[in-house]
């Protein structure tokens, strides 16, 4: 196999892992005021992913370095056209980051209430933008000979890459129902049990009628393949969640997340980003790729260091896999002395 196709492989499993893991991140950030009817039970949720939401971060960033390194002319297509949403996605994770870490520096309703409401927008807006990003990625954009993007924010703004968005939303919104049941007890965790199989139908859905149109516009037999095996696996967490079976619900929600992107980097291959405007101007694997020499290299690297950082990340969430509740919040009281 040649290193630009193992790398392009990396490259889609550093996506698969980010979209699986920083999924539920986002699922919970986003259903902070709906499942949550008081400050103690919303400090509980943000407790379930407090331990590893920065440590999920990290695939983002190894997923964006490894694409600079790999496939610079990806990067630099992908990044320059996309400018716009790409920069609202991080000044979202930013004000998200920032909320996590200051909601608890005072002990004021409306100091919280603020930092509260960042975090819901900063997760909704990444939910949102990343699929509207993959489904335009995917159905191909405006790009030149010269490897130049020359669509606008418009151009991105087409019923396929909005359905993209509303597929991962609702995804994410059942995938942090889910992990929120898992991770929780009493009555936040009745309700995240509730709500995760009725948004799972709305979201299963708009799976559906996204993978079908993808796969008529630009699917191979292998991707239809993955895609029917993402649908099950959607499907069997939804009717998991329904009879209270949260371990298997949420091991449906991640595997249904990972085998859609899975698929969509199946379907995408050998192209890293397909021209709208003349197949022959599509960036693929190899036209987009680096020198052989910085590719090698990278491999050694990769090699020697992705165990290691794979086995921390396991231990994290070994080390905080308890479930818990409102009985383990301390008062205000208790928390400022």
């Amino acid at each position: 196999m040649e290193l630009t196709t193992i790398w392009f492989v990396v490259i889609a499993f550093l996506w698969i892992g980010y979209f699986a893991l920083e999924g539920f991140d986002f699922g919970v950030g986003m259903l902070l005021p709906v499942l949550a009817r008081n400050d103690t039970e919303r400090r509980v949720m943000i407790n379930t992913i407090g331990p590893v939401w920065d440590g999920n971060e990290v695939w983002l960033l190894v997923a964006g370095g490894a694409t600079f390194a790999a496939f610079p002319h990806w990067y630099a297509t992908l990044f320059s056209g996309f400018y716009l949403p790409l920069l609202l996605i991080l000044v979202a994770l930013i004000a998200r980051g920032v909320a996590f870490e200051y909601r608890h520096k005072r002990h004021d309703a409306q100091w919280q209430s603020r930092w509260d409401m960042a975090i819901v927008v900063g997760s909704l807006v990444p939910a949102l933008l990343w699929g509207v990003a993959f489904a335009n990625i995917l159905a191909g954009v405006p790009i030149d000979a010269d490897m130049e993007f020359t669509g606008s924010l418009l151009t991105l703004l087409n019923p396929f890459g909005l359905l993209g968005g509303l597929v991962t939303l609702t995804l994410f919104i059942t995938h942090g129902a889910t992990f929120i049941a898992l991770k929780t007890v009493g009555d936040i965790r009745v309700r995240a049990r509730a709500l995760a199989w009725k948004s799972g139908l709305v979201a299963a859905v708009l799976a559906v009628v996204f993978l079908v149109w993808l796969q008529v516009q630009t699917g191979t037999v292998a991707s239809a393949v993955v895609f029917a095996l993402a649908a099950l696996l959607l499907l069997a967490g939804v009717a998991a969640a329904y009879v209270g079976r949260e371990g298997v619900s949420f091991a449906g929600t991640f595997g249904a997340i990972a085998l859609a992107v899975a698929g969509m980097f199946v379907a995408l291959f050998p192209d890293v980003m397909p021209s709208s405007t003349d197949v022959a101007n599509s960036l693929t694997t190899t036209n987009a790729a680096a020198t052989s020499y910085s590719l090698r290299i990278m491999t050694w690297v990769a090699a020697i260091f992705t165990p290691l950082v794979l086995g921390y990340q396991t231990w994290t969430y070994w080390v905080f896999r308890r479930r818990i509740g409102t009985h383990h919040i301390p008062t205000a009281e208790l928390a400022s002395r």
